[in-house]
């Protein structure tokens, strides 16, 4: 197994301890702890995306894993937040389902010989997604550690945050099966 895949199985090891520092408030400094995670495993995302494309390192099994690991790491903060009251269940339902409309898509184009990369669009709502997260992370690191009073708005700014997601992650949805919607009628 090469380092790239190695880097993508790590992010997946750590979603479970991330989760942990994030749920279990009993752990000191757990808000913090979580954010420290989570960058982590979003520094490897980055990590292991470079090494495969500068050393010619990609693999099939990297093509898999990597978008997988991507959603459960994303996916497993998005969840967590609603258990916290920091998200709408419906502004993460929102984002899942886009998530499996266009993965959907991308199977059958793959199977019609087509490979589809991600658009601008796609970027961006992955970049608002990740940003939004370290900053919901964030504000509760600080509250966990006594820098931003309990009064602070957590849950407004959080699901504000959390719905900005949303709206981008419904437009570049509808754009990118809009631009691939041939797919749809392509056949082999």
């Amino acid at each position: 197994m090469n380092t790239p895949n190695k880097l993508t199985l790590l992010r997946m090891i750590l979603v479970p301890f991330f989760l942990l520092f994030l749920l279990v408030e009993e752990i000191p400094l757990h808000g913090l702890w979580a954010l420290v995670i989570f960058a982590a495993a979003s520094i490897t995302d980055a990590m292991d995306g470079h090494i495969a494309r500068s050393r010619n390192l990609i693999t099939d099994f990297g093509k898999f894993l990597d978008p997988v690991a991507d959603k459960v790491l994303v996916f497993a903060a998005l969840i967590a937040f609603i258990e916290l009251s920091c998200a709408s269940a419906v502004a993460v339902v929102i984002m899942m389902a886009r998530e499996f409309l266009v993965s959907s898509l991308r199977m059958v184009a793959a199977g019609n010989g087509t490979v589809i990369a991600a658009g601008k669009l796609g970027k961006l709502k992955t970049a608002v997604t990740m940003v939004s997260i370290v900053a919901v992370l964030a504000i509760l690191a600080l509250m966990d550690t006594g820098l931003l009073g309990a009064s602070f708005p957590m849950a407004l700014v959080s699901n504000v945050l959390v719905w900005i997601s949303a709206a981008i992650t419904v437009v570049s949805g509808v754009e990118y099966l809009w631009v691939n919607r041939a797919q749809f009628t392509a056949s082999k």
